[in-house]
C-alpha cells in the first residue's frame, strides 16, 4: 500500500472515530428526546419557569392588594372571564377573589416563582452537603464511614414530613426555617447515592493510575472520582425538586411555611380550605398548579433516569 493510501485510510480511521465518539451529555440528550413523556415533563418546566421570571407583567393584579373599595362588587368570588359572557362592566378575575378579596390568578402566578425558588434551593443545599458527606464516606471507608452512616440512618429512620414539621416547631414557623427543614431532612437520601457512587469508581484503573502517579486525595476524590460519580445524583436531584416543592406546600399548609400574605400555593390552599363546598375553584387550582409541577418534574425524572442508564435504554430502544 502506497503512502498516500495509508494516509487516507489513516484520516478515515481518525474520523470514523471522530464521528462515533460522542460525549454522555450528548448521548443522554439524544436519548431523553425520544422519550415523549419526558418531553412533556421539560416543557411544563420550562413554561413554569418563563411564568416565574414573568409573573410581574402577566399578573393582572398585585398579589397582596386588597381589593374592597376599589371595584363595584366587593366581596364577589366567583370567577368572571368576558370571554365565557361575565358582564364587561365588572372586573375581571379569571380565578375569582379569595377570602381576603385578592385576585386569585395573580397571586397563582407569583406562587410559582414562590414554589420553583423552594425547590431549586433546598435541592441545591441538600446535593452539597449530602454530596460531601457522601464522598468522603464512601472514599476514606472505615470508622469516618460508619460515623457518616449512622448519622444518615438516623435521620431516615423518621418520616421526611414529620421530621421537617418538628425541625420548623423548634425553629420556628417561617419559609426560610422551612427550606432549612426540608433540606436537612433531604441531605441522607443524596449522601447514600454519592456513596455508593464513589464505592464503585474508586476501584477503578483511572483512580488507580493517579494514586500512583502521586495524586493527592483532594485531587482524586474531587478531580477524578465525584466528576464520574455524579449522574445518579442528577436523576435524584430532578425527583427530589418534586418531593421538596410538596412538603413545602404541606408544610404551608400546617401553616407552618410561608406566612400569609405571602402568596404559596400551600398556604393558598391552607387558608380557603373551609370554602372547598362553597367556592371550590379557590382549593382547585392552587392543589392543580402543585399537581401539574410534580408531576412534570417526575416525569423529566423518570426520563433521565432511563436515558444516563445503559441497560434501560438499551432495552427500551
Amino acid at each position: 500500500m502506497s503512502p498516500e493510501k495509508k494516509t487516507t485510510v489513516a484520516n478515515l480511521d481518525a474520523e470514523g472515530i471522530t464521528l462515533e465518539s460522542v460525549s454522555l451529555w450528548q448521548t443522554t440528550w439524544r436519548r431523553l428526546f425520544k422519550r415523549k413523556s419526558s418531553m412533556v415533563g421539560l416543557a411544563i418546566i420550562l413554561i413554569m419557569i418563563f411564568i416565574a421570571l414573568t409573573a410581574q407583567w402577566l399578573a393582572p393584579y398585585d398579589p397582596y392588594q386588597v381589593l374592597i373599595g376599589k371595584e363595584e362588587v366587593k366581596m364577589r368570588q366567583a370567577p368572571c372571564i368576558h370571554l365565557l359572557g361575565c358582564p364587561a362592566d365588572q372586573p375581571q378575575h379569571i380565578m375569582g377573589l379569595d377570602g381576603n378579596v385578592r385576585d386569585q390568578f395573580s397571586r397563582l402566578l407569583y406562587g410559582t416563582r414562590l414554589s420553583l425558588l423552594v425547590g431549586f434551593s433546598t435541592v441545591t443545599l441538600a446535593i452539597v452537603i449530602g454530596t460531601v458527606l457522601g464522598a468522603i464516606s464512601g472514599y476514606f471507608g472505615g470508622w469516618v464511614d460508619t460515623i457518616i452512616m449512622r448519622l444518615m440512618d438516623v435521620l431516615l429512620a423518621f418520616p421526611s414530613l414529620l421530621l421537617a414539621i418538628a425541625i420548623v416547631t423548634v425553629l420556628g414557623p417561617g419559609l426560610i426555617n422551612a427550606l432549612l427543614a426540608i433540606g436537612i431532612v433531604s441531605i441522607p437520601a443524596y449522601a447514600r447515592v454519592v456513596r455508593a457512587s464513589v464505592l464503585s469508581v474508586r476501584e477503578m484503573d483511572f483512580v488507580s493510575a493517579t494514586r500512583a502517579l502521586g495524586g493527592n486525595t483532594y485531587e482524586i476524590l474531587f478531580g477524578r472520582i465525584l466528576p464520574n460519580a455524579l449522574t445518579p445524583l442528577i436523576v435524584q436531584g430532578t425527583l427530589g425538586i418534586a418531593t421538596a416543592i410538596l412538603d413545602a406546600a404541606a408544610l404551608s399548609f400546617l401553616g407552618l411555611g410561608a406566612q400569609p400574605p405571602t402568596p404559596e400555593w400551600g398556604a393558598m390552599l391552607g387558608s380557603e380550605r373551609n370554602q372547598v363546598f362553597t367556592a371550590p375553584h379557590l382549593v382547585f387550582y392552587p392543589g392543580l398548579a402543585i399537581m401539574i409541577v410534580v408531576l412534570s418534574f417526575n416525569l423529566l425524572g423518570d426520563g433521565l433516569r432511563d436515558a444516563l442508564d445503559p441497560r434501560l435504554a438499551h432495552a427500551s430502544s
